[in-house]
């Protein structure tokens, strides 16, 4: 099988799986909403609101007719209007998703660097003090709750030593840059706005720390493990014995060929980062895609949930799409199949 075949036949199993999220979102809405013009009119909603409601969204007509209205709408991410909100959820998840996605690109580099570096040390180290303690370290993150690590880290970090600020997206006494890329760094950036790139660049830290520190762990085990196995191979002993220093062996030959699945997987981080930023940026006010659902949620905002809920779906589909891609280019000892 060629690659662009490999590559056509993912393509295709990731629109079928997207489909079928938006299907069973469909499903599970009227299941907890039997009722769904009611939910999506808002709490205190007159009857002619409802009424329009129904008719705008053909909440009247066969569940079958509803089903291919709502696929119609859900690819054009037509979700309707907030009722909380007041404005076009589609124009919401424009704003706020971006924010996450910065959140997110941050946390993966730290992630990367932060998983890299330790496994290539505790892979150095095998068996020894340096490997123990990394061991012991990224279990522990990994076993520690997302809401947890958050919680310490905004507690001693931001509190305590007052080293970094402990919630927001920026100093929201400096004026924000305006709409340009969606990324609020990169938009103070272009603007020349620096108060508020540094403010949004010093906000932006913690958050991206801590979602680091619950995700870093796999990638620490992945490297180890690639690593043990580049320094068995025949040309890391024979530039050992050539008197190649020690380190330059392990951290520049064994590590650059170690790093095939690290690359790979970093695109599966990415779709467990963006669950892991739900409650990280609930915890730090940080106002991104998943500040934006826990509001949805907190106040029966229908269509803002199921938007919300439907774009995390596509995105992990993607990551994952991507993530398989890069197997087969990266890696052309995997089978195509």
């Amino acid at each position: 099988m060629s690659i662009w075949t490999y590559i056509i036949n993912r393509a295709i199993r990731a629109i079928m799986l997207i489909l079928g999220i938006i299907v069973l979102t469909f499903l599970l809405s009227h299941v907890l909403a039997p009722n769904p013009a009611h939910v999506w009119a808002g709490p205190h909603a007159a009857p002619s609101v409802i009424q329009a409601i129904i008719k705008e969204y053909h909440l009247n007509q066969p569940i079958y007719v509803q089903l291919y209205y709502y696929l119609i709408s859900s690819l054009t991410f037509n979700f309707g209007v907030s009722p909380f909100f007041k404005q076009p959820v589609s124009k919401l998840i424009a704003i706020y998703l971006p924010r996450t996605l910065q959140l997110i690109f941050v946390a993966m580099i730290l992630t990367g660097l932060i998983g890299v570096f330790s496994g290539a040390f505790a892979a150095e180290h095998k068996d020894e003090w340096g490997d123990y303690t990394v061991k012991a370290l990224y279990l522990i993150s990994w076993c520690m709750p997302p809401f947890l690590a958050a919680l310490l880290l905004q507690l001693f970090i931001a509190y305590e030593w007052g080293v970094l600020p402990p919630n927001l997206i920026a100093d929201p006494t400096l004026a924000a840059p305006r709409y340009i890329t969606g990324f609020p760094t990169i938009d103070a950036l272009i603007e020349g706005n620096w108060p508020y790139f540094w403010s949004s660049l010093r906000h932006l830290i913690l958050p991206a720390f801590a979602l680091a520190l619950i995700s870093f762990g796999v990638i620490t085990r992945i490297t180890r493990s690639s690593m043990l196995l580049s320094l068995q191979s025949d040309y890391i002993k024979a530039a050992i014995m050539r008197g190649v220093d020690k380190r330059r062996v392990v951290y520049t030959h064994a590590l650059k060929n170690s790093m095939i699945p690290v690359i790979t997987l970093l695109a599966l981080v990415f779709s467990w980062m963006i669950s892991g930023s739900v409650i990280i940026e609930t915890i730090f006010s940080y106002e991104g895609l998943g500040w934006l659902l826990t509001t949805a949620l907190y106040n029966y905002d229908y269509p803002t949930v199921i938007g919300c809920s439907i774009v995390i779906g596509i995105a992990v589909v993607i990551a994952n799409f991507i993530a398989d891609v890069l197997y087969a280019v990266i890696d052309p000892r995997i089978k195509l199949g």
